[in-house]
């Protein structure tokens, strides 16, 4: 049996295996580091910024929920009021004794329900309007 010598060994052992022996530069090794740190801080940012995107939607989302609760049930109030007016002029005209007065009891209920319908419409308007605003993204 033959001993090689601890030299020849050496070198046969580097040229099998070029990568047995090589080692990273410490300056790659922190730059590497430094760049895997910035990329979890940009990714935390990253989610950070989603998750307050997703915050501000559901409160905008909510506020015009909001906002239109408050138009639907204004539409409702009026749709009341409106019925319960005309039955109160149906009820008016079927006391009616002659045709002048049942005309004159329309004309009245025509005059009153086109100015409350007018004043309905600027106050369904102005609400739909502010909930429009309050559900707008401030910048």
């Amino acid at each position: 049996m033959t001993m090689n010598p601890p030299a020849a060994s050496n070198f046969q052992e580097t040229t099998m295996d070029p990568m047995k022996n090589f080692e990273i530069p410490s300056d790659m090794r922190k730059l590497a580091e430094q760049s895997v740190e910035q990329a979890r801080q940009a990714f935390g940012g990253f989610i950070n910024a989603a998750q307050q995107a997703v915050h501000d939607m559901e409160g905008r989302a909510a506020t015009a929920r909001t906002g239109a609760k408050d138009v639907s049930e204004m539409a409702m109030s009026f749709a009341q009021r409106n019925i319960m007016a005309s039955f109160e002029f149906a009820q008016k005209l079927v006391r009616a004794r002659d045709v002048q007065e049942m005309m004159k009891l329309q004309s009245e209920y025509i005059q009153t329900q086109m100015a409350a319908l007018n004043e309905q419409a600027k106050e369904l308007g102005q609400t739909a309007s502010k909930a429009m605003d309050s559900a707008k993204p401030k910048f």
